[in-house]
């Protein structure tokens, strides 16, 4: 760009900021108001099963099957548009999507998904590029979330590729706050996604910035394993799990640790699927699915539009579970509830059947964090198999469960008066 053109953008994005700063970031952050996520958000994205193979008959196409399956009236509203929607910018350096993909623009596209009672996400990056290579918000920020605002957005993940290294890496603490203040500023109330990938520390930082950050790199669709190569890898589900696990003090309403997209649909089985699903809920994680809607098998979406299972991830003393116990083959999870209840997961690990059970009278549960204790010894508490809906009997008896590879057992907990 040569200076004079550089110098017209940078007057574009100044006339922008100002014309929209006078009201609403006067009045304060709309984005990091927790009533933008006072639960975890839930939708879908489209990079998981896609990559930069999206267009907007895709799109809407999604859309219908959300609504169509029931996913929508489960609670996924968000549809996240991801890398490789981007076109180039115009003559003011506003930002234009491929009009090869997506013709109708992105106004029509948002209004679509709005009619149809969803929210409009959509993807960006805190550097000059993306990670596919197209335009990120570097030095647009203002003009971005301005354009985004037009456009209906609701939801904005913000990326972290091409930001430089070593001495030459931008701030991420900067990057994301410059966002944080253009939505502000852009009068739209959007949910600010943070995805540094975990690599500073973004739970120390970032609640005061957006709704939810990423704690890791990216998830892959196997039970427990690393693949990539160099510094950048993905992670199996598990492997995840033990990364987000330990930051349970950062998650609460309106500020939510985020494990990645989910690959429920993906996995290799359907008990995989199952354990999946259930850890996410029991993380109080974001549940954005990442995974082909319109051709779903009907398991799977039985699976996605659990009620009771989303309950617990959608609880509204918004705590992240523990781990209670870990006996490496298998693991037991709890979460306090509102009014009381907990929620309890029984975890296979391992690649064999494994039987696994509570004895409640003599195993107390306590949440330190939190200031919780339960003496199952002193209070009675009935058991329903979230799975199934089915009442399991009361903690007055030891819980024995045979649980098949990689399968989990979700109850809850609720006191008996």
């Amino acid at each position: 760009m040569s200076r004079q053109g550089a110098l017209k953008s940078v007057m574009s994005a100044l006339l922008v900021w100002l014309s929209v700063s006078s009201g609403a970031a006067m009045a304060g952050q709309p984005n990091a108001a927790p009533a933008l996520a006072a639960t975890p958000p839930m939708g879908w994205n489209s990079w998981n099963h896609y990559g930069c193979q999206i267009d907007e008959e895709l799109i809407r196409r999604t859309a219908d099957a959300l609504a169509a399956k029931g996913l929508r009236d489960a609670g996924y509203v968000y549809v996240n548009i991801d890398d490789c929607w981007q076109g180039e910018r115009d003559a003011n350096g506003n930002i234009q999507p491929d009009p090869k993909r997506f013709p109708s623009g992105m106004k029509a596209l948002g209004d679509y998904l709005h009619a149809r009672g969803f929210k409009f996400g959509i993807y960006s990056d805190t550097g000059e590029k993306t990670c596919a290579g197209r335009p990120g918000s570097q030095g647009h920020e203002f003009q971005d979330a301005a354009q985004y605002a037009r456009w209906g957005v609701d939801y904005v993940k913000y990326d972290w590729c091409n930001t430089g290294k070593d001495e030459w890496q931008r701030n991420s603490r900067e990057g994301y706050r410059t966002m944080q203040r253009a939505i502000a500023a852009s009068g739209r109330a959007m949910i600010l996604s943070i995805c540094e990938w975990g690599e500073t520390k973004p739970w120390l930082w970032a609640a005061k910035v957006g709704q939810l950050w990423r704690t890791t790199g990216d998830i892959t669709n196997c039970w427990d394993c690393v693949l990539g190569h160099g510094d950048w890898h993905s992670n199996g589900i598990m492997r995840i799990v033990d990364i987000n696990e330990p930051l349970r003090a950062y998650a609460g309403p309106g500020h939510w640790n985020d494990p990645d997209m989910m690959e429920v649909g993906n996995m290799a089985t359907l008990a995989e699927d199952r354990s999946h699903f259930a850890l996410w809920a029991m993380m109080a994680a974001p549940l954005i699915m990442g995974t082909h809607v319109d051709t779903m098998k009907p398991e799977v979406a039985a699976i996605l539009t659990n009620r009771r299972v989303i309950a617990v991830d959608q609880d509204a003393r918004g705590v992240q579970g523990l781990r209670w116990f870990d006996n490496g083959a298998t693991q037991v999870w709890a979460k306090p509830l509102a009014g009381g209840d907990w929620a309890v997961a029984l975890v296979n690990r391992s690649d064999r059947p494994a039987k696994t059970g509570i004895d409640w009278a003599s195993t107390p549960l306590e949440d330190t964090l939190n200031g919780l204790f339960v003496d199952f010894a002193e209070q009675t508490y009935g058991l329903t198999d979230l799975w199934t809906g089915k009442s399991t009997g009361t903690t007055e008896t030891p819980l024995s469960v045979t649980l098949a590879p990689h399968d989990t057992a979700i109850y809850r907990l609720s006191p008996r008066r």
